[in-house]
């Protein structure tokens, strides 16, 4: 890690460490064994619930799922027959800092998948959550998105590739950028395959990198055994990135049912983010512009209609935001469970994106997104059965992540001293 990073890292752990901790509210250490009694558990692969488990968390992992009584030796939180999932899994975050990724863990999100943000931010986070310095969400790196003009603070963090501030627009520049950013440990490389849709100056629709350049970007990144997401509403860049061996789309508002189907046969995932959109339509939020609430009012169907074709298809769907987490975000990963619901997936397929199918994309599904023993202790609890309400995921009662509470509804005092 380069020593400027270093820098910025430990200037907004300094900053923030101080405000998260009177907002961090109750918590444990995932060293602290714990018991979770009185749960109905939900079997996110078959959707069978079991009633009256009592679930045993020790040193950061799920020991036991069973109807024996706690160990005496072992603090217990008597759950009171709500519902136990897997943590949720929001799988295209733009977080930068402690209280947005805090907001996110408080929303249930226990590992959240980066998509692009400046200074290894997302690398820094991800450092202090395995170091036990903060609570999770465990964060998967992407370090700066790959694009034809890199951001500007990308050359304060990394400046001996300032010859790329003219363009990254060869193939040679652009295998440069996808090393810079494994230089600094990503775990994905996210690449613009066409323009964006949430700045009023650009079109959504337009190509940006040609198959070979994006084949490029996923050659590099395989050098390092680094899958890589691609950024694509429109329909041609899209197919593109596809053909190129990308792992994942993210958007895919524009895409045809010839490149659905493509995605389907090739084994690639798509993460929609329907509810950002959303925000763009809206007054406030996030967005807050004229233009690009006219762009979302002719988008926010035609994105309806993609998802609906895909899910037809068999299209591997998996939940993503497209969040930042920030003080006016609107979004948050259980109302992204919630449009799915809407559009016709099954309650069951909805938290299936948000937790198994989620953690196949990202090649972690032996240790994430299911309550199963051995698994890690990401665990989240709702009032209502999610299977006829999925609304109910919206409002966690219960967060533990990596074995540590935190959040915690349930307890009066705790409920006292938390803030969200």
């Amino acid at each position: 890690m380069r020593p400027l990073v270093v820098t910025c890292i430990c200037l907004v752990a300094a900053i923030c460490l101080s405000v998260s901790a009177t907002a961090q509210g109750p918590t444990t250490t995932s060293d602290d064994p714990l018991a979770l009694m009185n749960a109905r558990v939900v079997d996110v692969r078959s959707g069978r619930i079991t009633a009256s488990a009592t679930i045993v968390l020790r040193n950061g992992k799920i020991e036991s799922i069973g109807s024996n009584p706690r160990p005496a030796e072992i603090r217990g939180v008597d759950l009171k027959g709500n519902y136990v999932l897997p943590g949720l899994i929001d799988a295209h975050v733009h977080a930068a800092s402690l209280e947005a990724f805090r907001r996110a863990l408080e929303s249930g999100v226990t590992t959240a998948r980066s998509a692009g943000v400046s200074y290894y931010v997302d690398v820094g986070f991800r450092e202090l959550v395995k170091a036990g310095a903060v609570a999770g969400p465990d964060v998967i790196a992407a370090g700066y998105h790959v694009r034809p003009q890199l951001a500007n603070e990308a050359f304060l963090s990394d400046p001996q590739y300032w010859d790329l501030m003219d363009g990254v627009t060869t193939v040679e520049r652009i295998r440069r950028a996808v090393r810079m950013n494994l230089s600094h440990g990503v775990d994905w490389i996210k690449v613009h395959a066409t323009e964006r849709a949430g700045t009023a100056d650009t079109d959504p629709r337009k190509q940006v990198y040609t198959e070979d350049e994006l084949r490029a970007i996923v050659q590099e990144a395989a050098s390092k055994d680094v899958p890589v997401q691609a950024h694509a509403h429109g329909d041609e860049g899209a197919a593109a990135a596809i053909r190129a061996g990308v792992r994942s789309v993210e958007h895919g508002t524009y895409l045809s049912d010839a490149t659905l189907q493509l995605m389907k046969e090739r084994g690639v995932y798509l993460v929609a983010t329907y509810g950002i959109v959303t925000d763009m339509g809206d007054a406030g939020g996030a967005f807050d512009s004229a233009a690009l609430r006219i762009r979302a009012q002719h988008m926010l169907p035609r994105l309806r209609d993609m998802l609906q074709r895909a899910h037809r298809i068999g299209v591997r769907i998996v939940a993503g935001t497209d969040s930042d987490y920030g003080p006016n975000s609107l979004i948050r990963i259980g109302q992204e469970m919630t449009y799915l619901v809407e559009f016709g997936f099954s309650p069951l397929e909805s938290i299936q994106a948000a937790t198994i199918r989620s953690a196949e994309m990202l090649r972690l599904e032996k240790s994430i997104g299911l309550v199963e023993v051995g698994y890690q202790a990401d665990l989240i609890a709702v009032e209502r059965n999610p299977l006829e309400d999925i609304t109910t995921v919206q409002d966690p009662v219960l967060v533990i992540s990596n074995g540590r509470v935190v959040l915690d509804r349930l307890n009066p005092e705790s409920r006292r001293r938390t803030t969200r």
